[in-house]
């Protein structure tokens, strides 16, 4: 062990110079900002595991590129840097399966589990050296998240489109009846309606639950509407890109 240290290569050698630490660095700090804003928005996949992903996956690469250096020979052995990169791909594929859920009929970890598949991308390119691919691709995700939302919802607005809500009521009131009454004033169509199991004692005043999907002129008013019915207690909407 004490000769390993001694040799100038342990810590010198291929693949372990400035310009890797760098590349490190960068794959670390790019990605740490696609996590603080997923964090920001409250998302499973944060601040932690975007970086660690995207340090991983540069990591990794650098690995492919230089960690074979000591066993080949040129004519009796050779590899291939992209075959190990290659498996960053697949692997992540993985993680994010693990992330994306189904709950009550609606896809959740859609973008979130893209974003950590992009971040593995762009530690992937800081790993290869290719800052300014990796600088490009990192602005293009605050391009998508923050720029389009307000580009759909003004679309929405005005051209019409579909909204996802969850609105728990009141039973044995009538409030359902209502609900699809206001629909049909504003000419919003209901394209998919799934209903809870009634929750409170038998007999009761308890609460139901009902899960709607509603498109038409304006619809992104439907929440407000529908929360000032009489008897309805809570209007969750769901994000239409599936974060």
């Amino acid at each position: 062990m004490d000769l390993w240290l001694a040799d100038p290569a342990f810590f010198g050698g291929a693949g372990q110079g400035s310009r890797q630490i760098a590349e490190l660095f960068v794959a670390f700090g790019l990605t740490a900002l696609i996590g603080l804003e997923r964090e920001v928005q409250g998302k499973a996949a944060g601040l932690r595991t975007q970086t660690i992903v995207g340090t991983a996956a540069a990591l990794i690469l650098l690995v492919s590129k230089y960690g074979f250096s000591d066993v080949l020979s040129t004519g009796l052995v050779e590899v291939d840097p992209s075959r190990v990169a290659a498996q960053i791909v697949s692997g992540i594929g993985f993680l994010g399966a693990g992330i994306i859920i189904v709950r009550r009929g609606s896809v959740h970890g859609l973008t979130t589990a893209a974003a950590v598949w992009e971040s593995a991308a762009i530690g992937m390119a800081a790993g290869a050296g290719l800052f300014l691919l990796a600088c490009t691709v990192t602005a293009m995700h605050f391009l998508i998240v923050l720029g389009f939302m307000p580009v759909v919802r003004r679309l929405t607005a005005r051209l019409g489109g579909s909204i996802r809500m969850h609105v728990t009521y009141a039973d044995g009131r009538g409030v359902m009846h209502e609900l699809l009454q206001a629909c049909e004033r504003r000419q919003w169509q209901l394209t998919d309606l799934a209903a809870d199991a009634p929750q409170g004692p038998p007999g009761g005043a308890g609460q139901c639950g009902v899960m709607l999907t509603l498109s038409g002129s304006g619809i992104l008013a439907a929440p407000t509407v529908l929360a000032g019915i009489d008897g309805v207690t809570a209007v969750h909407q769901f994000d239409t890109d599936a974060e």
